[in-house]
């Protein structure tokens, strides 16, 4: 994932979820995937998927029960 397309991730997630606190970050030695964070607060993985010659992206988000209490 090269910056032009983070840049394009971090506007399309900031867009659709109407959010502006929304980050899209590059991770460090990792080039198929990104950071997403809402202010300061990680939130969850951006994956790359170039299977079948299709571009897609892959959001993955972990929620602990302790975060529901």
């Amino acid at each position: 994932m090269d910056l032009q397309e983070v840049k394009k991730l971090d506007a399309y997630l900031k867009k659709i979820f109407s959010n502006p606190q929304i980050r899209v970050v590059p991770r460090p030695k990792k080039d198929d995937s990104a950071e997403v964070y809402v202010g300061e607060e990680f939130i969850g993985v951006l994956f790359v998927d170039d299977e079948d010659d299709d571009r897609s992206y892959n959001f993955q988000m972990a929620i602990l029960s302790t975060d529901l209490e």
